[in-house]
């Protein structure tokens, strides 16, 4: 999720879906002062997943014309185990 200092339109929501549906994405944010995507990405382990999604979505946030904003919140679900990845309180994977 990225985060800023506007509230963000539904034309620009559904932008942001269009270009993560490659990634079989879905996204969200209108009427927030945020938006955020959940996409499904291919890794070895949660750090790689964490690199591609982060690169994904930023990708698509570009092809959406969205404001260039902070990304704070990033999150992984490995889809055969339990793993849970994402970012600590200072924007490091943990």
């Amino acid at each position: 999720m990225a985060e800023g200092d506007r509230v963000i339109e539904l034309e620009e929501v559904v932008e942001l879906a269009d270009a993560v549906a490659a990634s079989n994405g879905i996204a969200s944010g209108m009427g927030t002062m945020s938006y955020g995507a959940q996409i499904v990405v291919e890794a070895e382990n949660g750090e790689q997943a964490l690199e591609r999604a982060m690169a994904v979505f930023t990708e698509a946030a570009v092809k959406a014309d969205l404001p260039v904003w902070p990304i704070v919140d990033v999150e992984t679900i490995a889809e055969d185990e339990e793993g849970f990845y994402g970012l600590d309180d200072d924007g490091l994977p943990r």
